[in-house]
């Protein structure tokens, strides 16, 4: 089986769908299956250092890159042109993310080619993206140019049973499948000894540590969480926020410009964009976790959290909230500042709540597993690309494929 992934960017500073494809690639060549990923040299405001239109094998993936033309919707005439021409080499195209040309051009040429393929859309059909990120051009492209290609589809990969009902919301209900993103264990097999980051910051090496790791990003909640930390710091003088992830300039000016203002700019650490040795350093020296993000298709940064062994605070706004409330691994709020005071508070105050939370997160963790992310991609795989099934095979009729769910 040869299977073709393409997505718009694999820039680490495009965070957690980025990492998740890399991980998900890995685990299905050590599988056995044959995977190629194609992609952009896109990296946010940079380009990745890369070679372009030249395969580059790591992991026993193969990659591909084109550059890209411009930074909004990520277009790439090369990318294009090589769909075009190597499409029909594949069993199955997986398509990550909608809204960029990549996407488009990846399903168009699938369909003229005959080659039945998946899209997994990265959350963006969730209703806070739909509402507050270029709404009405959203609202056009969906009409015009996303609802022909997910209609085409074999199947629609949902990482969350809550990003399924949302996109239905929209009227997206042909053939779903759920299948949540993988834990890397990698991370939390190789930690750090703790202090490694608090040895840098010997001024608040002494405090309890908030951590918020992703994206500096509105839809994170960060309007809510910089209040709502100064609300905490005057009952708890023994706090100290790790603000770990990058963003855009611009945005990232105005949180420093907002901690300033609420006075709490000496009691957050900004570590700027972390991977490796310093993500890993990032939880393992922090004591509690925050995510009070309005919208979430799954939350990797949640996953690593808790097989980290931190307790967890975040928003029903992220998708596995469910999951978390029911293993009593976290605190669920809404998307309150009042709120996530509140729960911070509750647990800087209760040491044995903080330990109990986080044990029961790390046994939750164990559940997203690669193997199981990687039996269900495969199970699908074999359900659209196999004639012998009644399924759908170059260009045939798409099957009614069940929800289901890798935990």
């Amino acid at each position: 089986m040869r299977i073709l992934h393409v997505i718009p960017s694999l820039g680490p500073v495009r965070g957690g769908p980025s990492f998740v494809l890399r991980t998900l690639a890995r685990g299905l060549a050590d599988s056995g299956v044959e995977v190629h990923v194609a992609s952009t040299d896109d990296n946010g405001r940079d380009r990745l250092a890369v070679n372009c239109g030249v395969p580059m094998t790591d992991a026993g993936v193969t990659y591909w890159y084109f550059p890209r033309q411009t930074r909004f919707y990520s277009a790439s005439l090369p990318l294009n042109r090589w769909l075009a021409l190597h499409v029909a080499d594949y069993d199955v195209v997986h398509i990550h993310a909608l809204f960029s040309f990549s996407s488009t051009a990846a399903a168009y040429w699938a369909r003229k080619r005959q080659v039945p393929y998946v899209v997994r859309p990265l959350g963006t059909l969730n209703r806070w993206g739909m509402k507050n990120r270029r709404r009405w051009l959203k609202r056009f492209s969906l009409r015009f140019l996303e609802r022909r290609v997910l209609e085409g589809a074999a199947a629609i990969h949902f990482t969350s049973q809550q990003e399924r009902l949302e996109a239905a919301e929209l009227g997206i209900t042909n053939h779903p499948v759920v299948i949540p993103n993988p834990l890397d264990r990698g991370d939390s097999t190789e930690a750090p000894v703790r202090g490694l980051l608090r040895s840098k910051h010997s001024d608040l090496a002494n405090r309890i540590w908030v951590l918020f790791l992703s994206r500096l990003d509105r839809i994170k909640g960060l309007d809510l969480l910089l209040p709502a930390f100064a609300q905490l710091r005057t009952q708890h003088p023994d706090v100290a926020l790790v603000l770990a992830g990058d963003g855009d300039p611009d945005f990232v000016t105005g949180l420093h410009r907002q901690a300033a203002a609420l006075r709490i700019e000496r009691d957050i650490i900004w570590t700027g964009f972390v991977t490796g040795e310093q993500k890993r350093a990032a939880f393992v020296d922090s004591d509690l976790f925050v995510l009070p993000s309005y919208s979430e298709n799954f939350g990797v940064a949640v996953l690593d959290a808790m097989a980290f062994g931190l307790p967890v605070v975040v928003s029903d706004g992220v998708a596995i909230h469910d999951e978390i409330s029911e293993a009593k691994a976290g605190l669920i709020i809404p998307c309150d500042e009042t709120a996530l005071f509140q729960a911070l508070n509750s647990l800087v105050e209760d040491a044995d709540l903080r330990l109990s939370l986080g044990r029961n997160g790390r046994s939750l963790s164990r559940k997203f597993s690669l193997e199981n992310a990687v039996t269900k991609l495969l199970e699908l795989y074999a359900q659209v690309g196999d004639p012998r099934k009644g399924t759908v095979h170059r260009g045939q009729t798409s099957p009614t494929i069940p929800v289901g769910t890798a935990l």
